[in-house]
C-alpha cells in the first residue's frame, strides 16, 4: 500500500519514470503486444480526468466480502537475506455460500487468480464464482497479483517501479508461488485441508491458472483457464494470428467496413505527406494534440479495432458499433471521414480525442510493460496483405532494443516455453496433466494462441464460435445467448465431475487408511 510518508523526491522519480515510459513507448514503430485483461478498459471522455484502475469503482462495500492481508515472501526461489523481505498481499474472501470444512464432503474453495491489475474491478466483473458458489457451497477467494492494487512490495509503489532491480520480482513464477502460499495459509487457518481447490483465471490470469495446476497439482484440483493464449510464445502460434482474427471479425460484420479500414492506412499516409498534412489530419480527427507523425494516428486506430474485436461481447458488440459508425457516415464522407465516424461511434462524441488514450500510465500499463519486456514476450505482428492492417511484422531485435532502453534488461522470449512447456503441448500434457479447462471464444483475437482441441479426457477445450475474450467468466445475464449459456453449463458440469471423483477418491483412501 502507498506510504503516507512519500517524499516529493519519490513522486518526482515516479513522474519521470512515467514520462520516460510513455516517450519510449510512443517512439516504437510497432511490436506492440495488445493488452490482455478480463475486461475492456473503461472508456472515458477526454473532457474528464482519467482514473487509474486502482481508483476504479469497486465492490468493497459488499458486506459479504472480507479483506485480508497475507505477509508474503518477496522471493520464493532464493535464500539470500534480502529474499526474505516481505510485503502485504491482499486477498478477499466471501464466506456466504461455504458449506464449511468440517462437513462430510468438505465443501470446495473456488479461487480467482488476480492478474495485471487491482482486484477492485474484478470483484464486480467476475461472475463465474458467485454465480456457481450456491450450487457447490463453495468458499470464494480472490487473490491479488503482486505489484498491482494494494499488493505492492517494498516501501511504496514508487520504490517498486523504480528500476529493474525492484521490478525483477514481478514475474509469473513468483506470482503463482504467492498463490500457493496464500492458499495453504487459508486452508490451515480454516482447517480446510481436505477442501478441494478450483482456480479460475482469465486472459493472463487464465495462463496463470493453467500453469498453477501444472506446477502445484497438490494444492489445486483443477483449473478453468479462460481465454488463455498459452501458445502465443516462441513462434508456436502464427505471428499474424491475432490480427487475422481482428480482420475476420470486421469482415464478417461488414464487408464495406472492412474495405474502408483496409484502404484507410494509405490514405492517412497520403494526406500526411502533403504540406500541412499532419495539421489536416489533426483537425479531421479532432486530436487533443497536434500530430507529429502519422504513425501515432494509425497506432490509435489499431488499438480501437483490436480492443473492439477482443471484447466484442453481447449485447453491445463493439465491432458492430465501430462499423455502424463507418458505414453510417454521411454519403459525402471520404474514407477518413468514415473512419472518424467509427472513432466517434466507439469512443463517444468528445471535444477532442487523446491519441495516448490506450497508453496512459496506469499501474496496469506500467507493470504489464515490464512483464512483456521480461518474460511475456508474445510475437504479434501484421503480415503482408493478410490482414486489414498495414504490414508490420514483429521484430524481436527492435523489441529488445526498446526494452533495454526502458529497463536496461533483455527480454527472455524462450523462457515461458522452457519453464511451463508449449511445444508438443498436446503430447506433453496428455502424458502428465489433468483437470484443466481451456475455454475460448473464437471471435477473440487471442484465441489464435489458445488451446482449441481436447488433449485428454480431463484436459479439455470448450470453445464457442461467437464468443469473445473471457466472456464465459463474466456475470450471467438473462439476455445471454444460448451458446454462452451452454458453454458455461459445460464448464460447470466438467468441474462437478472433478469434484465427484475427488470425493470418491477421498472416501476410498479414508477406508484404506482405516483398514
Amino acid at each position: 500500500m502507498d506510504s503516507p510518508k512519500h517524499s516529493l523526491h519519490d513522486h518526482l522519480l515516479l513522474l519521470l519514470l512515467l514520462l520516460f515510459l510513455l516517450l519510449s513507448f510512443s517512439i516504437s514503430d510497432g511490436n506492440k503486444i495488445p493488452r490482455l485483461g478480463v475486461h475492456r478498459r473503461t472508456i472515458q471522455s477526454t473532457d474528464q480526468p482519467i482514473k487509474t484502475m486502482s481508483e476504479s469503482d469497486s465492490n468493497s462495500n459488499n458486506k459479504d466480502l472480507h479483506t485480508f492481508f497475507y505477509t508474503q515472501t518477496l522471493d520464493h526461489f532464493n535464500y539470500r537475506p534480502d529474499s526474505y523481505t516481505t510485503f502485504q498481499q491482499r486477498y478477499i474472501i466471501n464466506f456466504k455460500y461455504w458449506g464449511g470444512a468440517n462437513t462430510t464432503s468438505s465443501s470446495p474453495i473456488f479461487v480467482y487468480l488476480g492478474a495485471e491489475e487491482s482486484l477492485d474491478r474484478d470483484l464486480d466483473i467476475i461472475g463465474f464464482l458467485p454465480d456457481n458458489a450456491p450450487r457447490f457451497k463453495a468458499l470464494l477467494v480472490y487473490i491479488e497479483h503482486r505489484y498491482y492494487g494494494k499488493s505492492i512490495p517494498f516501501t511504496s509503489r514508487e520504490e517498486a517501479l523504480k528500476n529493474a532491480s525492484t521490478l525483477g520480482y514481478l514475474n509469473s513464477a513468483q506470482a503463482i508461488a504467492d498463490y500457493a502460499a496464500v492458499l495453504l495459509h487459508i486452508k490451515k487457518k480454516y482447517k480446510a485441508h481436505k477442501s478441494p481447490v478450483i482456480v479460475v483465471g482469465g486472459s493472463y490470469g487464465g495462463m496463470l491458472a493453467s500453469w498453477f495446476r501444472l506446477k502445484y497439482p497438490h494444492i489445486t484440483l483443477g483449473a478453468l483457464a479462460s481465454s488463455a493464449p498459452i501458445l502465443y510464445f516462441d513462434d508456436i502460434a502464427p505471428e499474424v494470428g491475432y490480427y487475422s482474427i481482428v480482420t475476420k471479425d470486421f469482415k464478417e460484420t461488414s464487408e464495406s467496413c472492412y474495405e474502408t479500414v483496409r484502404k484507410s492506412w494509405d490514405e492517412i499516409d497520403k494526406v500526411a505527406s502533403r504540406p500541412n498534412g499532419l495539421s489536416i489530419l489533426s483537425k479531421k480527427f479532432k486530436t487533443c494534440n497536434e500530430l507529429e507523425r502519422s504513425f501515432d494516428l494509425k497506432d490509435y486506430l489499431d488499438s480501437i479495432y483490436a480492443e473492439a474485436a477482443q471484447y466484442n461481447e453481447p449485447p453491445t458488440y463493439p465491432v458492430s458499433n465501430v462499423c455502424g459508425g463507418i458505414d453510417g457516415a454521411p454519403q459525402s464522407s471520404d474514407i477518413l471521414g468514415k473512419i472518424f465516424a467509427g472513432v466517434v461511434a466507439y469512443m463517444g462524441n468528445n471535444s477532442c480525442y487523446d491519441l495516448d488514450e490506450f497508453n496512459h500510465p496506469t499501474e496496469t500499463f506500467l507493470g504489464w510493460r515490464w512483464q512483456t519486456c521480461s518474460e511475456i514476450v508474445m510475437p504479434i505482428g501484421h503480415g503482408d496483405k493478410d490482414t486489414m492492417f498495414p504490414t508490420s511484422p514483429f521484430n524481436l531485435t527492435s523489441f529488445t532494443k526498446t526494452c533495454k532502453s526502458l529497463f536496461g534488461v533483455q527480454p527472455k522470449p524462450h523462457w515461458v516455453t522452457t519453464y511451463y512447456g508449449g511445444r508438443d503441448l498436446k503430447l506433453i500434457l496428455h502424458r502428465f496433466a489433468s483437470n484443466i479447462i481451456f475455454s475460448n471464444g473464437l471471435r477473440d483475437p487471442y484465441s489464435s494462441g489458445g488451446v482449441l482441441e481436447n488433449i485428454s479426457e480431463s484436459v479439455v477445450a470448450v470453445s464457442t464460435v461467437n464468443g469473445s475474450h473471457c466472456l464465459d467468466i463474466l456475470p450471467a445475464q438473462k439476455s445471454d445467448p444460448e451458446w454462452l449459456v451452454m458453454q458455461r453449463r459445460t464448464e460447470v458440469e466438467i468441474i462437478e465431475g472433478w469434484l465427484t471423483k475427488y470425493y470418491n477418491d477421498l472416501a476410498v483412501f479414508k477406508d484404506q487408511t482405516r483398514s
